[in-house]
C-alpha cells in the first residue's frame, strides 16, 4: 500500500503543474506555493509567510505576471515593484523626501523585503538601518541616545525621532531659518514632555528654561537663525553628558562651544547658565534676584496705583464741586493778570525731555515683544512693525544710545545747577536741599501727609514749592533706571567684553534686572506718570506744560503757590513772565506727538495686562 502512495507522489506533483498554469489562464490568482516552486533558493516560504507581505500573494507585488506558462517561458517582462501601489501614504512622503532627490528607492532601504517583519516601534531596527548608509554619524551609537536606544529604552532619540521615517527633508543651508529651526525643533519634541524626562532621570525644564532665555525667546518670535539652539551647544548626534570629557558641555570644552557663536568667549564666560532657573536650591543668587526685583515691582506698584487711586477720585469730587460752584453764581477769587503766561521750563528742558520720551517709546516698543515672545501680539509686532528681531535689537539699542545721551544732558543740568549758576544762594550742599532742587528732603514728607489728607477729605489740597514729591521720584528714578536698566543692559550688549573680567552667570542676573526693571519703568510711566501728568482731572486729557514751558498764572498760584510766594519775596516773578507763547504750529504738531506717545504707552499697558491674565510667560 505504502509503495503505491510513493508511486503516485511524483504523479501528483506533476499534474498540479500542469493544472495551475490553466488555472492561472481562467483568471485565478497564482499560488505562492507555486512561486516558491522555482525560488525557495531565494525566498524562504517559513520567513515570507511570517513577513508583513505574508497574506499576500507574490503577484500582488509583481503585477506583470498573470500568466504563469508565459513567465516560466521568460515571455514576460518583470519590472520592479511599485510599492507606492499600496503604501501611498509612505509614499507620498518619501516622494517630497531627500531620499527621492538622492534616487533612494524603497527597496534599498527594505532590503528584507520577502521577510520583513513590522518593527513594533523598536527603535534599534531603525538605526542599525540607517547607519548602513550613514556610517558617518555612527558616533550618535556612543551617545546618550545611541547608548539607551541600544538598550532597549523606547523613550530615547533615535534617526526617526528627529528625521522621520519617509518623510526626511534636506537640511539644506546650514544657516537658513529652516535648517536652524529644525536643530531646536526636533530637541523639543520630546525634551518638552516633562513626564518623559522625569522618568528618564533627564533635566525636565530644559525647554522652559531655554524659552525663558534671549535665545529661546527669539526662537519662539521665528527667528532661530539669529540665536543659539540645542545642537549648537550640545550637537546633533554626539550628544554626551557634560561629565564626559568628550561632551560639548563639558566644562573643559565649553569655551571652544560657546566660540563658535562668540569669538572672545572666556573660562569665565562659561560660567554662564545656559538652563539657569528660579529654583533656589540650584541656582540661590538667581533665585534672590528674581524675589528682590519682584518684591520692588510689587511695592512700587502698590503704593503708586493706590496713590493714583485716591487721587482720581478726590480730583473727580473737586471738580465736580468747582462745577457746582459756577453754577450756583460763586466764581472763584479773581486773580489779577490770571492768565498771563509764565515761564516754567527751559528749552534745554522740553528737548531733554522730548529724548526721555522718543527713547522711552523706542525701547518699550523694541524691547516688550521679546519679555512676551509667547504673545500672539509680539509675534505680530515682531513681524510687522519690525520686519525681524535683528531690526527690533538695532532700534533697541537707538533707543538705548538717546537715553544715555538725555542721561548724560542730566548730569550736566545737574552739574551746572550745583556749581554754575549764580542766581542761586549757598553753596553745593545748600543748593542739593534747597527748594529749587529735585533731590528729596523734608518737606516732601510734609506734602505726601498733606496730599493724604486731601485724598481723605481732612485738608485743603495743598500748594507746592517748584517740584513736587512724585516729580522727584520720576527724576531719582531716572538715576536709579540708569543703573538697573542702563548697566545690565550694557553688559547684554556687549557680553564678550564683560564676560572677559565678570562670571558669565552675571548676565543671568544682568537678564532678571534688565528685563523685571524695564516692566516696572514701562508700567510705571504708562499708568502712573501719565496719571499724575496729563490723567488727573485737573489736567486731563494733557498737560502741554513740559511741551512749551509755559504755564497761566492761575495755574502757577493752584499748583505751586509756595513757589510763587517765594519769587514775590525775593521779586524775581516778572523775570519768568513769557515773552511770547508758543506758535500754532508748534503746538499743533508737538500736541500731535504727545498724544501719540499716550496712545501708543496705554496701548502697551493693555497689552501687557493681557499677557500677564492669559498666563502667559514674561
Amino acid at each position: 500500500m505504502l509503495s503505491k502512495v510513493f508511486w503516485l507522489f511524483p504523479a501528483l506533483l506533476l499534474l498540479m503543474a500542469v493544472a495551475r498554469p490553466a488555472a492561472a489562464e481562467s483568471g485565478m490568482a497564482i499560488d505562492p506555493a507555486t512561486c516558491l516552486g522555482c525560488h525557495s533558493n531565494k525566498i524562504s516560504a517559513t520567513a515570507f509567510a511570517a513577513s508583513v507581505h505574508g497574506k499576500n500573494a507574490c503577484t500582488s507585488c509583481h503585477v506583470e505576471i498573470t500568466d504563469l506558462a508565459k513567465h516560466m517561458k521568460g515571455e514576460t517582462k518583470v519590472h520592479k515593484v511599485q510599492c507606492e501601489r499600496c503604501h501611498k501614504k509612505e509614499n507620498s512622503e518619501h516622494y517630497a523626501s531627500v531620499h527621492a532627490q538622492k534616487d533612494v528607492k524603497c527597496a534599498d532601504c527594505h532590503t528584507d523585503i520577502h521577510s520583513h517583519t513590522y518593527w513594533n516601534k523598536d527603535k534599534r531596527k531603525v538605526v542599525a538601518k540607517c547607519i548602513q548608509c550613514h556610517d558617518k554619524e555612527a558616533g550618535y551609537r556612543n551617545s546618550v541616545h545611541g547608548k539607551a536606544v541600544a538598550g532597549g529604552n523606547m523613550d530615547s532619540a533615535a534617526c526617526n525621532d528627529c528625521h522621520n521615517l519617509h518623510a526626511i527633508k534636506p537640511l539644506g543651508d546650514p544657516k537658513s531659518k529652516e535648517n536652524r529651526e529644525f536643530h531646536t525643533k526636533v530637541c523639543m519634541t520630546c525634551h518638552a514632555d516633562e513626564k518623559m524626562m522625569a522618568r528618564n532621570n533627564v533635566f525636565p525644564v530644559a525647554v522652559k528654561t531655554y524659552m525663558e532665555s534671549y535665545h529661546g525667546k527669539n526662537y519662539r518670535l521665528g527667528f532661530p537663525e539669529k540665536v543659539a539652539g540645542c545642537a549648537d551647544c550640545h550637537t546633533a548626534h554626539g550628544v554626551l553628558p557634560a561629565k564626559d570629557p568628550n561632551s560639548s558641555v563639558n566644562p573643559q570644552n565649553l569655551v571652544a562651544t560657546c566660540a563658535k557663536c562668540h569669538p572672545k568667549a572666556t573660562p569665565l564666560f562659561t560660567k554662564f547658565y545656559s538652563h539657569g532657573s528660579h529654583d533656589r536650591e540650584k541656582y540661590p543668587i538667581l533665585f534672590y534676584t528674581f524675589v528682590a526685583m519682584t518684591g520692588l515691582l510689587v511695592c512700587t506698584f502698590a503704593v503708586f496705583w493706590i496713590h493714583t487711586l485716591f487721587w482720581m477720585f478726590r480730583g473727580f469730587v473737586e471738580n465736580r464741586e468747582k462745577q457746582q460752584a459756577l453754577i450756583q453764581g460763586h466764581e472763584e477769587h479773581h486773580i489779577p493778570d490770571g492768565h498771563k503766561v509764565y515761564r516754567r521750563f527751559k528749552k534745554r528742558h522740553i528737548f531733554l525731555h522730548l529724548l526721555v520720551i522718543i527713547s522711552f517709546l523706542l525701547l518699550s516698543l523694541s524691547g516688550l515683544p521679546l519679555k512676551f515672545s509667547d504673545q500672539q501680539w509680539a509675534k505680530f509686532m515682531m513681524d510687522h512693525i519690525f520686519g525681524h528681531s535683528a531690526n527690533a535689537a538695532l532700534v533697541h539699542r537707538i533707543g538705548a544710545g538717546i537715553t544715555f545721551v538725555y542721561f548724560v544732558g542730566a548730569l550736566l543740568l545737574s552739574f551746572h545747577f550745583l556749581f554754575v549758576r549764580k542766581d542761586l544762594p549757598g553753596g553745593w550742599l545748600q543748593r542739593m536741599f534747597g527748594p529749587d532742587s529735585l533731590m528729596p528732603n523734608f518737606r516732601d514728607i510734609k506734602d505726601v501727609a498733606g496730599m493724604v489728607r486731601w485724598f481723605l477729605f481732612r485738608g485743603p489740597k495743598p500748594t507746592f514749592e517748584r517740584w513736587t514729591y512724585w516729580e522727584k521720584f520720576d527724576f531719582i528714578a531716572v538715576f536709579w533706571g540708569m543703573f538697573a536698566i542702563g548697566g545690565s543692559g550694557l553688559m547684554l550688549w556687549f557680553p564678550e567684553f564683560f564676560g572677559s573680567f565678570l562670571p558669565g552667570w552675571m548676565f543671568n542676573v544682568a537678564t532678571i534686572v534688565h528685563s523685571d526693571e524695564a516692566l516696572l519703568a514701562t508700567g510705571f510711566i504708562f499708568t502712573v506718570h501719565f496719571f499724575n501728568t496729563h490723567g488727573r482731572p485737573e489736567k486731563f486729557p494733557m498737560d502741554f506744560v513740559i511741551f512749551n514751558g509755559q504755564m497761566p498764572k492761575h495755574e502757577f498760584l493752584e499748583e505751586r503757590g509756595d513757589q510763587w510766594k517765594r519769587y514775590e519775596e525775593l521779586g524775581i516773578t516778572e523775570q519768568f513772565a513769557a515773552k511770547k507763547t508758543s506758535g500754532v504750529a508748534y503746538d499743533f504738531i508737538v500736541k500731535t506727538f504727545g498724544f501719540f506717545a499716550v496712545i501708543v504707552g496705554l496701548s502697551l499697558v493693555v497689552l501687557m495686562l493681557f499677557a500677564f491674565l492669559s498666563g502667559g510667560s514674561h
